[in-house]
């Protein structure tokens, strides 16, 4: 029997197969930034003019109420995706670049 070769369709979208650590992580990060309202936050955060929102402002930019917004918040902070800063009576939030760059990482190639 003859064995064909088939070309690849595409190139690959990592340099590497990732180990099963890693792809935990990926996936548990990814998991993190399937809401929209998560999605909506981080995005609101990123646009600011100091790349920084008070905790204050975001439940009437999202249309959420302000707990809920907290628990978003907490999620996207665990998750390594933000960075909070106590200031007085309100709490800061900006991105963590470091993180996020590994999430862009994983979805560009070179």
């Amino acid at each position: 029997m003859k064995v064909r070769e088939i070309a690849p369709c595409c190139d690959p979208v990592l340099d590497a197969a990732l180990s099963a650590p890693e792809a935990e992580d990926l996936a548990g990060a990814f998991k993190v930034l399937a809401d929209p309202t998560r999605l909506r936050l981080l995005s609101l955060i990123a646009n600011a003019p100091d790349r920084e929102l008070c905790a204050c402002d975001l439940p009437a930019l999202v249309d959420r109420k302000q707990p809920t917004v907290s628990h978003h918040l907490s999620i996207l902070v665990d998750a390594g995706l933000l960075r909070r800063e106590q200031r007085g009576r309100w709490a800061w939030f900006r991105l963590s670049p470091e993180r996020l760059g590994v999430l862009r990482d994983a979805l560009t190639s070179d």
